[in-house]
Parts: C-alpha cells; sequence; structure tokens
C-alpha cells in the first residue's frame, strides 16, 4: 500500500518527544524547526504516488502495489529499477537527504535476500520486511555508541553507568532497553527507528548487540536534536537549501524502552550484530542509495560552478576551464563506477537473486567520503569573494531608491543583480553557510571512520585474483643462469 504525503504527515502525529534544546517538540509537521523538513519528505511521498511515476517508481506484487525500493531483485532490470527509484528520489533533493525513506527500508530489503543468518530470528525479519512495504513505513536508524562510550573502561574507574543503550531486562513479552545511540539523521519525519551495530562489538558487550526497531513515540524515547537548520532560514530564496532540506540528525535516549519479541532480530549475540549487514545484501543495497545520492548533489555543486563562472564571464578564463573540466571528470567517474555496480551485478547472497557489485559500492562509498570536501572547495574558489557582495537579504527590492541602485550597480554584462544574488544564495548554502558545515562534517563520516570504510573494501575485494596477476608475471621467467650456476656452486 502506498502513502500519500498528507498520508505520512499525519503518520508523524503521534505524541513523539523531540527536544531542541529544553523545548519539547510534539509536531514536527508545524513546528518552524521542522515543518519544511517534513513537507520535503512528504513530497517525495506524493511522487512515488502520482499516476505518471507509477511505472518507474512502484511495483506490483500478489496483487498490492509497492514503493519501488522494496523490490528483491531477481536479474539486472531489476537493479536498475532500483537504481531509477533511488535517483527520482536523490534528484528530489538534489542529494541533501541521506536516510531518505529509501535507505533504511533497501537494508532490510536486502536483509530479506538471506533472512537465514538472522538465525532464530529469520522469521521476525521477514515479518519487518512485510511490515515495511504494505505500510509504506519510513524508517531510520541509530547503529553506532556515543564516542564517549566505545571505551567503557573510563566510565568503569570513574564509578559511572556506561551510557550506551543496552538490554537491561528480558520478560516474557520482550526486551527492555536503556542507553544512548547516534546518530537518528531523518528520525524527526520517520516512523520507526532500527536500533543497531555497525561497529564490531567485544565477546563481552552481548547484552549491546541489540538489533531491533521501535517507533518513533514509543514510550520512554527521547530524540536530542541538534541545532535545526531550517528555525532561522526566512525563505528558499535567502536560503535555498536550509529552508527545506534540514534532514535533521538526533542522539536517541531509551529510558526502559519496551520492545516486543518479534521486532529483535539480533539478541545476545556480539559477532552478528554486525555480519547481519555484510552477510547478506543489506549493507550493499543501502549503499547503493548512498551512492547514488551523492551523485545527485555532485552534479548539483557542477552545474552551479559552472554558472558561477559565467556569470561573471570567468568561464572563458582557460585555467577557469580547466577547474570545471576536472569537476566533470568527477561527477563522470562516479556516474560510471554507479552504473558499473549494476552491469557487474552479483548473483548473490542466495540463488535466484543478484546484488550490486560490492566491490563497486564501496570503492564508490570510499571516493564521495574522500573527496567532498575537495569538491566544495573548488565551487568556493570558483566563487571567490561574490558571495559576499551581495546585500544581507531581498528587502533592498522594497525600497525604490536602494532598488534602483541595487539593479544599476550590481547587475553584470551576463546576469541581472536579483538573479545574481539568488544565485549567490544557492552558492553560499552549499559552501558557507552552517547548513553547508553540517554537511562537510556529515559526508566525511557518511559512513564512518575512513578505516571503516575501506575495511568493507578489504572484505569484499578478490585478493587471490590480484595476487594471481603478480604471480603469474612473477612465474613467466626465472633466476639467471648465471646466478644459479654461482649458488650451486
Amino acid at each position: 500500500m502506498l502513502k500519500t504525503g498528507a498520508e505520512h504527515l499525519e503518520s508523524l502525529r503521534d505524541g513523539r518527544t523531540i527536544y531542541v534544546g529544553n523545548e519539547r517538540v510534539t509536531d514536527v509537521t508545524t513546528h518552524p524547526a521542522f515543518r519544511q523538513g517534513a513537507q520535503s519528505i512528504a513530497s517525495i511521498y506524493d511522487m512515488k504516488c502520482a499516476p505518471e511515476n507509477r511505472d518507474r517508481m512502484t511495483f506490483e506484487e500478489d496483487g498490492e502495489r509497492y514503493s519501488g525500493y522494496f523490490l528483491r531483485a531477481r536479474n539486472r532490470a531489476d537493479l536498475e529499477f532500483r537504481h531509477g527509484v533511488h535517483r527520482a528520489i536523490a534528484d528530489k533533493t538534489y542529494g541533501m537527504f541521506g536516510r531518505s525513506p529509501d535507505h533504511v527500508s533497501s537494508f532490510v530489503t536486502g536483509m530479506s535476500l538471506n533472512p537465514g543468518v538472522f538465525g532464530k530470528y529469520a522469521s521476525n525479519l521477514l515479518a519487518y520486511y512485510e511490515h515495511m512495504r504494505k505500510t509504506d513505513s519510513y524508517a531510520v536508524y541509530a547503529v553506532v555508541p556515543p564516542q564517549a562510550a566505545r571505551n567503557p573502561e573510563i566510565y568503569q574507574k570513574l564509578n559511572l553507568p556506561v551510557p550506551t543503550l543496552r538490554v537491561v531486562r528480558e520478560d516474557d513479552d520482550g526486551v527492555v532497553i536503556s542507553g544512548t545511540k547516534m546518530l537518528a539523521t531523518g528520525a524527526a519525519y520517520a516512523n520507526e527507528i532500527w536500533i543497531g551495530n555497525l561497529i564490531p562489538l567485544a565477546p563481552d558487550q552481548s547484552k549491546q548487540s541489540i538489533t531491533c526497531v521501535i517507533p518513533c513515540n514509543a514510550p520512554g524515547l527521547q530524540l536530542w536534536s541538534r541545532k535545526p537548520l531550517g528555525r532561522e532560514a526566512t525563505s528558499d530564496f535567502e536560503n535555498p537549501l536550509s529552508y527545506r532540506f534540514d534532514e535533521s540528525d538526533s542522539m536517541v535516549l531509551c529510558d526502559e524502552v519496551k520492545v516486543p519479541w518479534e521486532k529483535v532480530f539480533v539478541h545476545d549475540d556480539p559477532l552478528l550484530a554486525r555480519q547481519i549487514y555484510v552477510d547478506t545484501a543489506g549493507h550493499t543495497y543501502g549503499n547503493h542509495q548512498s551512492n547514488v545520492r551523492f551523485l545527485s548533489k555532485l552534479q548539483l555543486i557542477v552545474g552551479l560552478a559552472s554558472k558561477i563562472t559565467k556569470a561573471s564571464g570567468a568561464d572563458q578564463v582557460p585555467a577557469v576551464r580547466e577547474t570545471l573540466g576536472k569537476l566533470a571528470a568527477w561527477e563522470a567517474t562516479l556516474s560510471g563506477v554507479i552504473m558499473g555496480q549494476i552491469q557487474s551485478a552479483e548473483s548473490w547472497p542466495t540463488e535466484g537473486h543478484v546484488c550490486f557489485n560490492r566491490r563497486y559500492v564501496y570503492a564508490a562509498l570510499n571516493w564521495c567520503t574522500e573527496n567532498h570536501s575537495a569538491i566544495v572547495d573548488q565551487l568556493r574558489e570558483l566563487c571567490g569573494g561574490s558571495v559576499f557582495q551581495m546585500p544581507a537579504d531581498i528587502s533592498v527590492m522594497a525600497d525604490p531608491g536602494l532598488r534602483n541602485s541595487f539593479e544599476q550597480y550590481w547587475a553584470t554584462p551576463q546576469l541581472a543583480a536579483v538573479d545574481r544574488m539568488k544565485l549567490y544564495k544557492l552558492a553560499w548554502d552549499l559552501t558557507g553557510s552552517e547548513f553547508a558545515g553540517r554537511h562537510q562534517q556529515y559526508e566525511k563520516f557518511y559512513a564512518g571512520a575512513s578505516f571503516v570504510v575501506r575495511n568493507y573494501t578489504f572484505m569484499h575485494t578478490d585478493w587471490k585474483f590480484l595476487e594471481g596477476v603478480a604471480d603469474r608475471l612473477l612465474s613467466s621467467y626465472g633466476v639467471p643462469d648465471a646466478y644459479a650456476e654461482t649458488q650451486a656452486s
């Protein structure tokens, strides 16, 4: 069943508890800090439901129609379809929503291809997959412990409780969890939160290995939001990205939250808590979406860079054209690697299903985390001081005298004054605003620390094949005869 945007907004009025400082927010659809972001998510649901998008964004199975990101791929055409769905959603938000509704849904869909990994909880995972697609649920995740809690010995020495989320009690009807998890990006606009562990756990951390799902309005659950960036955004002209696309980030605090057994997927198994992501297609499905989302953002940056140079005539300078060429090459590189994930698809993890090429997914993921800062720096250099030349806001147009001066002195042969101001407002929101700063940090650690991302590549590389290339050359020649004779004597 497909939800409309209005139906999703209504589902968010559920009495959830979000704290912005000491202010408790219970309705994100009307609060100035969140309402525009909520509308952006609603627009994704409406786009999927639009009749003209029916065939490219949804699919039918057993007489029911579902969102396309719940499709379990059986061939390359299915992967191409999934890619198209991700691309449409990413383009809708210009790549600014990393945890859009198709992200965690893709994780769960990929996991459902190999449910046996979950052992005695396999049926729970399959039931949750069915629940998600039938209700068109939007889930986000919190799968990393707070940084300060990763060395529990420090807390033990100070006789303080370790804040990491863990099971504190088991009952006949479920488990009870308490503690904190980071970072539930998008939770302000979601229906549920997947609690899990992407960072390996030690054998003695079995109670922290809990993997489960909780609704965003679960009793005892609090979301502690970072500073909302949409609250200070006055309009889409002044803050074209901050105004509509602040997806929110929240710490998850659980105080005796009850989780029914049917919503538990891993329990008392530190090794399995992480393996469910790599022994299934979950992590690969989810990070193909990540790659596609980054490409949408990159295409915005490259297109804006070109417009910035044309606004001043700098596009005719050879050095500037070289920079634009480099940006275009980066965009083409990422696009090619993403398409390679489909063209080199793997018949994995179970017979009858296919998955995006894992090596290419992780290579792209690593490339994105390593290069985002350099990409934005290129745009920043092309902007130069132009972003500081604009008036504080568009109110200058309300004063006839100021308007006349503005239109006369801020125009260029290439662009009218207001159009230049509009262009540079967007450039600033991508390079210098608080929104831009959040994305700078976000992209650098999108998939965790760099060594974590590279470890995924290490895990999925066919080292035997690569070493075989070197071995083939080594075996094609021997030790010089003269040297061999010397050794023999």
